[in-house]
Order: C-alpha cells, then structure tokens, then sequence
C-alpha cells in the first residue's frame, strides 16, 4: 500500500497513465471514493495511458461502458445502481475474465463477482478548496503486490 497527493486534475490522470503502462489483459481496479472524488478522472488517465482517445465519460446510468481502441480494451462500471439488487447474472465474468482491464465503481455492491485479487484506488479530495486528491493504491494478491511496488518506483523516480 502507498499513498500520493495529486496537485490537481491533470496530474491525478497521469498518474493514473503511469499505472496504465503496467497493467495487463483481465487486471480488475476498483476506484473507491465518494461522489466528485476523482474516479471518472482516474478513469480517463488509464484510458489515456492505454491509447484510448475516446471521450471517457461516468457510465452511471449505463452500468458498463467499454472502449475497445486502444493497447487493451477497458471496461468502465460503476455499479452503484446494484445496491439493492447485486450483481448476480448480469455476466461480470466476461469483462472480469476477458480480454481487457475492468474498471469497477463502487465495487462493494458486487463483491461476490470479483476475483481473488485486484487492486483498490481510493480517492480523497484534499487541500484547502480540495483541488488535491489523496490517491492510495491497495494491492489485494501477489500480481497488484508487485504492480504497485513497480508504479511506486516509477512515480517516486519521476518525482511524485
């Protein structure tokens, strides 16, 4: 686990770029953080970092958006509208399972579908107008054990 302060939104995606570099087929992120944190934002970095140029936005009221043309397809969810219901039949395992990188929100709604291991961003505002984000990678399993040991080295090298 470490934890890093974004100065402001442009920094937070190319941090998030940083990770995108490192990340293979079937690799599960669950953004945490509240409404505003900062998880579409972490969002569009990984898509950038990943080729992809599509305009990324939240796909709160579609459940999943995928984007396909890039080094690795991202599947972007946000799940929160599940909170009652599950996640049950809804076919996570073909995102979660397949060819890409599963961007998951709100991911507690669903915990029964996820994997074994994957990796936790938590996304604090912070600083005096809260234009800083507090950004803390959680590795859960050996693969994001090592993924973030990695990107902790490269952002501490490139001075983050």
């Amino acid at each position: 686990m470490f934890t890093l302060t974004a100065k402001n939104e442009e920094e937070t995606m190319w941090i998030a770029a940083q990770l995108a570099q490192l990340l293979e087929p079937k690799d599960v992120i669950l953004l945490e953080g509240n409404l505003g944190a900062g998880k579409t934002t972490f969002t569009k970095g990984l898509a950038k970092g990943l080729g992809i140029d599509t305009v990324i936005k939240s796909p709160t009221y579609t459940l999943i958006r995928e984007y396909t043309k890039g080094r690795l397809p991202l599947y972007h969810m946000d799940v929160y509208r599940l909170e009652d219901v599950g996640g049950d039949d809804l076919g996570f395992e073909e995102y979660l399972y397949g060819n890409g990188v599963s961007v998951i929100e709100w991911a507690k709604f669903i915990e029964e579908e996820l994997p074994d291991a994957y990796l936790t961003i938590r996304l604090v505002p912070a600083g005096e107008f809260f234009e800083n984000r507090e950004i803390t990678f959680l590795p859960t399993g050996e693969r994001y054990d090592a993924l973030v040991e990695t990107l902790q080295g490269i952002l501490t090298k490139e001075g983050q």
